[in-house]
C-alpha cells in the first residue's frame, strides 16, 4: 500500500482531503469489475397525443476509474396507448416532412413541399419526397415513437425499428406463452388432445367435448362430411346449428374468435385463440361414420381437475338423439356379407298410453312450480311396490333449490310411471322435493304426468325461456 495510504492525516487536515485519501485506498487496492447502474428514472410522457407512441426511462453507470463501463442497457423505451386520434388526423411522419416546407435544402435557395416516402432502405429515416419532383430527401432520423411503416406494428426508437413484447417493451422480445403468461414456460397450463372416435348410430347431433372457460388456443379438425357444430351456455348455437350449415369465415363466441374454415376435400377446422370467457360445448352434426375428430387445447392446471371431473359425470361421449334424424348408411365392407342380425320381437308394453304432457302451458306450469330442474342421464330403474326408482346422473342444473348431488335416486308413482324414462338416455326433468310429515323421507319425487322430455339443444332453449316467464 503507497505510503498516502499509510499516512495518518492530523487533526487540522480538512474532512474533503480525508475523504480523498480514502478514495485513494479503495483505488490503489486495484478495483476492479464492472460499475454499477442506478436505479431506474420514472417514465417520461407518451411521444404521440393520440394513437400509439412510446415513453422512456433511463439509469446512469456509476464507475470508479479501473472499472469496466455496467453491462445492458441505458434507456429503455415501452409502448404507450392513448385513444385513437381523431379522423383526418395528420399522421405523425408527415408533421415532421412538413416541418422543412418553405425551407431551402441541398445547399441552394429553392425551396420545396415535402411528403412522407416509404421506398427508401432505412425505414426509420425521415425520408421525404418533393412534391411534384422525382427525389427525395432524407433529414437524418424519425423523432421516436414515428410508426415504422403505415399500417405496420413497429415503432422507430433511436434509428431502429422495434416491435413492443408482451411486456410492452420495445425490442424486449417478450412472448406469451401458451398459457397466456408474459414470458412463461407453459408450465401453468395443460395440453389437451384428443382424437374423438365414436363412430354413430344415427345422422344427428353428438357431443363431442366441453371446452371449458379459460381455454386457449383450440384447434378441431376433422375429414368428412360432417359438419362441426358450436353451442353456447345459453343453448343457443354459434354455427351450423338447428340443422343448417353455417358459411366459413370468424364468429364470436365466449369472448373470443372462431374462425369456421371448411375446405372442397372435404375437411373442416375450428381454430381460437381464447382465452374462452364460458363453456362452450362442441358437437358434430353427423351425416355419415365418423372418422375421428381431432380437438386440443391449453387449460389452466386448476380448471384442469374440474374439467376432468365434468368429462366423467357426463360420460363422454354423450349421444343426443335429434328430431327429424335418419339411420346413416354404412360404408360397404369389403369381403363376405355378414348375415343379417335376428330382431327380437318385444311383447306388448302392458302399461296404457301416458296422457299427452306437451306444450308451453306444460313446460312453463312444472318449471316454475317445481324445486329442481335438471338434465339428467338414466342409469338405472327399479319397480319396487307401486313405485318406480330411477337412479341418475345430474349434468346441468337450471333451477335448485337446496342441494344436489351427482348421483341422485328419483321416485315416480305407479308400476307404469308417465312419462316414462328410458335407461341411458338422458332427459330434462322438473322435480319436487317430497319429505315425509316425520321427516324420515326425503325424495325427489317426479309427478304423474310431470315435465320430462329427451334432452335436445331445441329443448334446452326452451326451458331457459321458461325460467325468464315464472313470476317473481
Amino acid at each position: 500500500m503507497g505510503p498516502l495510504c499509510s499516512h495518518r492525516p492530523r487533526p487540522s487536515q480538512s474532512l474533503l482531503l480525508l475523504l480523498w485519501t480514502l478514495l485513494n485506498c479503495v483505488l490503489g487496492s486495484g478495483a476492479q469489475g464492472p460499475g454499477e447502474w442506478t436505479p431506474w428514472g420514472s417514465w417520461s410522457r407518451c411521444s404521440s397525443s393520440c394513437g400509439r407512441g412510446v415513453s422512456v426511462r433511463s439509469r446512469r453507470c456509476i464507475r470508479f476509474p479501473g472499472e469496466e463501463s455496467c453491462s445492458g442497457i441505458s434507456h429503455e423505451y415501452r409502448l404507450c396507448q392513448l385513444p385513437d386520434c381523431p379522423p383526418g388526423a395528420v399522421p405523425f411522419r408527415d408533421i415532421q416532412c412538413a416541418l422543412y416546407n418553405g425551407r431551402p435544402v441541398l445547399g441552394t435557395q429553392k425551396t420545396y413541399q415535402w411528403i412522407p416516402f416509404h421506398g427508401a432502405p432505412n425505414q426509420c429515416d425521415l425520408n421525404c419526397l418533393a412534391e411534384g419532383h422525382a427525389f427525395y430527401h432524407s433529414f437524418g432520423r424519425v423523432l421516436d415513437g414515428t410508426p415504422c411503416s403505415p399500417g405496420a406494428h413497429g415503432l422507430c426508437v433511436a434509428g431502429r425499428c422495434l416491435s413492443a413484447g408482451c411486456d410492452g417493451v420495445l425490442g424486449s422480445g417478450a412472448l406469451e406463452d401458451r398459457c397466456g403468461r408474459c414470458g412463461g414456460a407453459n408450465d401453468s397450463c395443460l395440453f389437451v388432445q384428443r382424437v374423438f372416435r365414436d363412430a354413430g348410430a344415427f345422422a344427428g347431433y353428438w357431443n363431442v367435448t366441453l371446452i371449458p372457460e379459460g381455454a386457449r388456443h383450440i384447434r378441431v379438425a376433422h375429414r368428412s362430411r360432417n359438419h362441426l357444430a358450436l353451442m353456447g351456455v345459453d343453448g343457443r348455437y354459434v354455427l351450423n346449428g338447428n340443422w343448417e350449415v353455417s358459411p366459413p369465415g370468424t364468429y364470436e363466441a365466449a369472448g373470443t374468435r372462431v374462425v369456421y374454415a371448411r375446405a372442397a376435400a372435404p375437411e373442416e377446422t375450428l381454430r381460437a385463440t381464447g382465452p374462452t370467457s364460458q363453456d362452450l360445448l362442441l358437437q358434430i352434426l353427423l351425416q355419415e361414420p365418423n372418422p375421428g375428430i381431432q380437438f386440443e387445447f391449453w387449460l389452466p392446471r386448476e380448471r384442469y381437475g374440474p374439467f376432468q371431473l365434468q368429462t366423467q359425470a357426463r360420460g363422454w361421449p354423450v349421444r343426443q338423439r335429434q328430431p327429424q334424424l335418419r339411420e346413416v348408411e354404412p360404408r360397404p365392407l369389403e369381403g363376405p356379407t355378414a348375415p343379417p342380425a335376428l330382431i327380437p320381437t318385444l311383447a306388448p308394453d302392458p302399461c296404457p298410453p301416458c296422457p299427452d304432457t306437451r306444450g308451453r302451458a306444460h313446460r312453463l306450469l312444472h318449471y316454475c312450480g317445481s324445486d329442481f330442474v335438471f338434465q339428467a342421464r338414466v342409469l338405472g330403474r327399479h319397480r319396487q311396490a307401486q313405485e318406480t326408482r330411477y337412479e341418475v346422473r345430474i349434468q346441468l342444473i337450471y333451477k335448485n333449490r337446496g342441494p344436489l348431488r351427482s348421483q341422485e335416486y328419483v321416485w315416480a308413482p305407479g308400476h307404469c310411471p308417465c312419462p316414462p324414462l328410458a335407461p341411458h338416455q338422458e332427459y330434462l326433468l322438473a322435480i319436487r322435493r317430497l319429505v315425509s310429515p316425520d321427516g324420515t323421507q326425503d325424495r325427489l319425487l317426479l309427478p304423474h304426468a310431470g315435465y320430462a322430455r329427451p334432452w335436445s339443444p331445441a329443448e334446452d332453449s326452451r326451458i331457459r325461456l321458461a325460467a325468464r316467464r315464472c313470476p317473481r
